[in-house]
């Protein structure tokens, strides 16, 4: 029994706080250390989806659950087959996700890919698109105000559009800029894009015919380095920093905005996701998905 002293007080306090960080943050091995967790998603009832790029697995953790499982089995597509970005899109009952499958006797090495749409439920194969050309990285995505599929290409500098309801996307824009285009999102109906070889950061203007323009430079107030996965949420964009190990929320004020850094000391961070009050982190570089609060 415990008698209400101060010393008491202070251990129930501590337990009570211990109960609250662990119940805001996580920290799931994703099948081992070298799982190299690339991207990852929520899926309604708070189901985490996380891809491999050291594997041809995708991986799903229950609401509540610390323990990943194999949800998609792509070993049938040929040796080297790995994920990068993972998107849910409950509407649709969707996982969208970015296969690539190295093209054998290659040097350097070319690798063919593909987006893929799997059951967001049963992980069962649905849709499937190769992107054009003898060597592609599908890299990330994002759905636009229009309901339709943004697709990054970071090998050729491109993006693609799936309207809703397509099974064949076509080309968006194709840029010199967009040579090392990785991270894609919409913030407040505007199209952002980030490059991972340049450390830029990019709006894409589009008119009302849905004809996108020449990327706009967003002048950032301090550096980022290796500039990953990117997601919105409470009007900032939030940023994976792959070089420097950091997440960053950015602030956007016309062509300038503000970099904050909300979380460092990460091994090789290349996704993000808001879900709800909890931000998820993709550690690639510890085979971990990790969580934190979500910054106001």
């Amino acid at each position: 029994m415990c008698i209400l002293n101060a010393r008491c007080i202070a251990t129930c306090v501590a337990l009570v706080m211990g109960f609250t960080h662990a119940a805001s943050a996580a920290d799931i091995l994703i099948a081992d250390a070298k799982s190299q967790p690339e991207s990852l998603t929520v899926a309604p009832g708070g189901v985490l989806i996380v891809g491999s790029a050291s594997t041809p697995f995708i991986y799903k953790v229950p609401s509540g659950s610390s323990t990943a499982e194999k949800f998609v089995d792509a070993s049938a597509e040929g040796p080297g087959t790995f994920f990068f970005g993972m998107l849910a899109d409950a509407s649709n009952n969707m996982l969208w996700a970015c296969q690539l499958t190295p093209v054998p006797n290659t040097h350097p090495v070319q690798r063919h890919t593909a987006l893929r749409g799997f059951d967001l439920s049963t992980g069962a194969a649905k849709i499937r698109w190769d992107l054009p050309g003898d060597n592609s990285t599908c890299n990330d995505f994002s759905i636009g105000p229009d309901k339709a599929l943004y697709i990054t290409d970071t090998a050729n500098g491109k993006i693609y559009k799936l309207p809703s309801g397509a099974s064949t996307a076509e080309l968006f824009l194709e840029h010199r800029t967009l040579m090392g285009i990785d991270g894609i999102t919409f913030l407040n109906g505007t199209l952002y894009v980030n490059n991972v070889f340049f450390n830029n950061l990019y709006r894409i203007p589009v008119d009302a015919a849905g004809k996108a323009g020449t990327p706009v430079d967003i002048w950032m107030d301090q550096p980022v380095k290796g500039p990953d996965g990117m997601r919105a949420a409470n009007g900032k964009l939030f940023v994976a920093e792959n070089g420097s190990g950091k997440i960053s929320a950015i602030t956007v004020n016309g062509d300038k905005a503000s970099v904050t850094v909300i979380k460092e000391g990460l091994k090789t961070p290349t996704a993000v996701e808001p879900a709800g009050d909890t931000l998820w982190i993709a550690e690639r570089g510890a085979g971990k998905a990790v969580s934190m609060p979500m910054p106001k």
